[in-house]
């Protein structure tokens, strides 16, 4: 991997780590979570879900763009380290009672498809792009 791969790669991680981090920062400041230290409950979860999961897509497709060539490699690449960031945070906050067990499992399982469909929605719309043109 040269210099533009690893880049490709921590980009697609500080994206989703910074912006996640900030969403969960706005949501818990406005009230929508509880406050910092108490767990999360279903609902919470559910929402903390739903924006990650169209952020780690996103991720991925960011990941694709900056590698330019082999970009599901990079996005795979990308996948298995939030995959294995997951599992870590699985494992340290296991007993924790920091909200429902299915959410941090829903993050290791998820990791890995989620970047690899960001990166096939780049590949898609490049390939569109390079057929048609832009719009």
């Amino acid at each position: 991997m040269n210099l533009r791969s690893v880049g490709a790669v921590v980009a697609g991680i500080l994206f989703i780590v910074i912006v996640t981090t900030l969403v969960d920062v706005v949501l818990h400041t406005v009230g929508v979570y509880a406050p910092w230290g108490q767990a999360l409950d279903q609902v919470d979860s559910v929402i903390a879900l739903s924006y990650r999961l169209v952020l780690g897509v996103m991720g991925g497709w960011l990941t694709a763009l900056l590698a330019r060539r082999n970009p599901i490699r990079h996005v795979v690449v990308l996948g298995l380290i939030g995959t294995a960031m997951a599992a870590l945070g699985l494992i340290v906050t296991w007993n924790l009672d920091l909200g429902p067990r299915w959410y941090p499992i829903s993050l290791v399982v998820t990791g890995l498809p989620l970047s690899w469909l960001g990166g096939k929605l780049y590949q898609r719309r490049r390939l569109s792009f390079a057929t048609t043109g832009p719009t």
